[in-house]
């Protein structure tokens, strides 16, 4: 007769999605999972894979639970411009938030800290990556079709440099205390979209 889990999967990677967000992969042990999660080391094996493996499904949630956010965002009928202001300044806040200091975002931080030797980890944040361009993009294409943004701008290079001062303010408004830094170099951003 096959046993049932003792522990609910779902919660499970939540929890784990959590630990590997505060502390990083490499700074995150096995050891430490077993006692964050409460479950047996061959219970994470058995369910997850490896630490590694258990590390890219937490990615996967991650970029789950925040991008239909950004889709609803960017794409709601009527001026664009709005929308890709509102995002940007938000972005910009949380970055400067207290929370946001201690975590960041889990996308940015896998970036800097495994994408350059990891490819299953560079993959997603590549795909994170191309997503938000996408939405970037898009809401800069209608905003052009609709007169809000000057023929003479390039939607694509806006929505590409946007998306790098967007990861830029994650990685600087982590380690900065400093609330305006981000703050002003968002909407001196936001500028060019006049």
């Amino acid at each position: 007769m096959a046993r049932t889990k003792g522990f609910d999967p779902d919660a499970v990677l939540q929890s784990a999605l959590e630990l590997f967000w505060r502390r990083g992969y490499e700074a995150t042990s096995i050891a430490d999972l077993v006692e964050h999660l409460g479950i047996g080391r061959a219970s994470i094996y058995a369910t997850f894979g490896n630490k590694h493996e258990l590390y890219l499904k937490a990615m996967d949630r991650y970029s789950q639970g925040r991008d239909p956010h950004l889709l609803t965002e960017l794409s709601q009928p009527g001026p664009a411009l709005p929308a890709v202001r509102t995002m940007v300044r938000r972005f910009a806040a949380e970055a400067a938030s207290p929370e946001s200091r201690l975590n960041g975002c889990l996308i940015t931080n896998t970036a800097a800290e495994l994408a350059p030797h990891d490819r299953a980890a560079a993959r997603r944040v590549e795909l994170s990556w191309e997503h938000l361009e996408v939405l970037l993009h898009s809401a800069l294409v209608r905003a052009q079709a609709q007169g809000e943004l000057p023929g003479s701008r390039d939607p694509r290079a806006l929505a590409r440099m946007l998306l790098v001062l967007l990861q830029g303010v994650r990685v600087v408004g982590k380690a900065s205390s400093d609330a305006a830094r981000v703050r002003d170099a968002a909407e001196q951003a936001l500028t060019l979209l006049d």
